[in-house]
């Protein structure tokens, strides 16, 4: 079998041939990212002051106002969404942290997981309504947030065991890693896209119409 970062493997199938030679960790790091999720969110629950400080911080900072502002138009809100998913997480919480120190991302990574199922937790009727469309956009975005934490899992492993991969040197081995995580890059933009797009007009579109008819 030709390596994922060779140019004999189709760039179609190389996302999914660094997850077959890393499935196990793969699966580990999938079920780690949805598990703490679902970790928060039980701590939520049961402890009802942690949402509501989130939510009273989320509109504190301006994350309240700019949702509002840009709600109303279905395509601006997509790109607002992609461009914070791509940028503040993707990059600065997972990617490029780990670029300097190896899984410093993944630790950033699972306290963010944290705070996020803290933030799930909805206080409002119309808030669990939203929640219904909303699990499918979690379930997305985070399978995207999985592969970039596969891959920098990737690259802090084999830049501090180069000869895991038999790799002559730690560069070696940081680059071939590096371009490991770009591979993996490649399908998590696309989820993120998917996800973008469906939050948007999902939250646009069915939350008014299913609270209609469940509330």
């Amino acid at each position: 079998m030709s390596s994922p970062t060779t140019p004999r493997s189709p760039l179609w199938r190389r996302p999914f041939l660094v997850v077959r030679e890393d499935g196990r960790a793969w699966l580990i790091i999938s079920a780690t990212t949805y598990g703490l999720l679902a970790l928060g969110f039980v701590i939520g629950v049961l402890f009802p002051a942690l949402p509501a400080a989130r939510a009273t911080t989320l509109e504190g900072d301006g994350t309240g106002d700019l949702v509002t502002a840009v709600a109303s138009s279905a395509p601006l809100f997509a790109l607002v969404i992609f461009a914070v998913n791509v940028l503040r997480l993707s990059l600065v919480t997972i990617v490029v942290p780990s670029l300097i120190v190896p899984f410093a991302g993944l630790v950033l990574f699972a306290y963010w997981l944290v705070e996020t199922g803290i933030t799930l937790v909805q206080t409002t009727p119309v808030g669990w309504v939203a929640m219904i469309p909303h699990s499918l956009t979690v379930l997305i975005e985070l399978q995207a947030y999985a592969l970039l934490a596969l891959g920098v899992f990737l690259l802090g492993r084999d830049w501090l065991r180069p000869t895991r991969v038999g790799a002559p040197t730690r560069r070696a081995a940081y680059l071939g890693a590096l371009r490991r995580l770009g591979i993996l890059s490649l399908p998590a933009l696309v989820l993120l896209v998917v996800g973008a797009v469906w939050e948007a007009y999902s939250l646009r579109y069915l939350v008014f119409p299913l609270s209609e008819v469940l509330l």
